[in-house]
């Protein structure tokens, strides 16, 4: 597949300024034992008599996932209306087809010996190239798209939010468990995607289109890649939707946490942009430092301490959110986006059941239910999204 770099800089220039687009990963589970099964497919025909969902359900490497897409929303109040509607959908696809979904970074016991990559070219491709790096990837997400105008200024988001990512990663570790056993992590999905995955995690700086530009055009000349979504960055710039596409963060239990952490992730980006174009100084960061505040997001989330990069000094991770609510607020006020996220994340809350007592099966049962109490809400009212 040729990736055609003039048209995909032609689609930054047309972009406009903070759109939003959602893209929420769930597993499919054995509605009895929770187990993961593999039943996209016959969710995905069930979904073709639903336009709505026809549209916006889509596979992600193995057929027991399911990813559901908002669509173009033209603010994140649309996006967030628009997901809203296609989440109760799927939801109610899924209970009919006896069906359940869940929403953790990782399945706490299921085997990845016992999945299936699903059939079509681009994870055909992922599979031939990557081998157990691709078959042992059975991890959830939720990746946030925000509009952007203009390709230069796309890339110097990213670049602005390379030392962002490790806190939004804190914030959103949901995934302690794996293989049947506490791993002892926070985002076990990080370790297992992030840190196996060529092209993978925080990207170097490119500092403008032309540079990131002539990465890509390496890679294709070299046949490292054949398509850019096998560059698998925890952000990039989305060639076909003129995005910046933040994907750091594990799938979130509960909806109003999924979109609170959709929130957030906007207000960064989008303050990123003004500060780019307010010439606010950019600290240089060195991609050593980041990996380091990686490691300890990954480790011990919310419950450790992270590294304040400027100043060369720890300070405690559950800090991390008002320290993105104090450098967003000047475009919260412009945008009028509300954040708000519980004190507990996903891997802390699931934590805390651990040392309550209660077995890894316990907490997966009782989180499947807060999924499918929050996710399945009916939206207040529809939203115009484009495709």
């Amino acid at each position: 597949m040729d990736v055609d770099l003039d048209t995909a800089r032609a689609a930054f220039e047309d972009s406009t300024d903070f759109t939003v687009g959602l893209e929420e990963e769930f597993s499919i589970l054995d509605a009895v034992d929770l187990g993961l099964t593999s039943r996209f497919a016959e969710l995905k025909q069930a979904a073709s008599s639903d336009p709505v969902l026809a549209e916006s359900v889509a596979g992600e490497l193995i057929a027991s996932e399911v990813e559901i897409r908002s669509g173009r929303g033209a603010d994140l109040a649309a996006a967030t209306l628009a997901q809203r509607d296609r989440r109760r959908r799927l939801f109610a696809l899924a209970l009919e087809r006896g069906v359940a979904l869940g929403a953790t970074g990782t399945h706490p016991w299921s085997d990845y010996r016992e999945q299936h990559i699903i059939q079509t070219d681009h994870y055909r491709r992922v599979e031939d190239g990557l081998r157990y790096v691709a078959w042992r990837n059975n991890t959830f997400s939720l990746h946030v798209h925000v509009g952007i105008r203009g390709a230069d200024r796309a890339v110097l988001v990213c670049d602005r939010l390379r030392p962002v990512l490790p806190l939004l990663l804190a914030i959103s570790a949901n995934s302690p468990f794996l293989d049947g056993r506490d791993s002892g992590l926070h985002s076990a999905r990080t370790q297992t995607f992030t840190r196996s995955f060529p092209r993978c995690g925080i990207p170097d700086p490119y500092g403008s289109w032309g540079s990131f530009a002539d990465y890509v055009g390496f890679l294709l000349d070299t046949r490292s890649i054949v398509e850019y979504t096998q560059v698998w960055w925890s952000i990039r710039p989305h060639l076909s939707f003129g995005t910046v596409e933040v994907r750091i963060c594990d799938a979130q239990a509960t909806a109003p946490e999924a979109e609170g952490l959709a929130a957030l992730i906007v207000a960064c980006v989008a303050q990123a942009a003004r500060d780019i174009d307010a010439g606010v100084a950019k600290p240089e960061v060195a991609g050593r430092l980041i990996e380091e505040n990686m490691w300890r997001a990954i480790r011990y989330g919310l419950d450790g301490k992270l590294l304040d990069l400027e100043r060369r000094a720890e300070y405690p991770a559950q800090g991390a959110l008002e320290r993105l609510h104090e450098w967003t607020e000047p475009v919260r006020a412009e945008l009028g986006i509300e954040v708000a996220l519980p004190e507990l994340n996903g891997a802390q809350r699931q934590r805390r059941l651990v040392e309550a007592g209660m077995s890894l099966e316990e907490i997966f049962t009782a989180t499947v239910a807060q999924t499918r109490e929050t996710y399945a809400q009916k939206a207040e009212r529809p939203a115009e999204v484009t495709k």
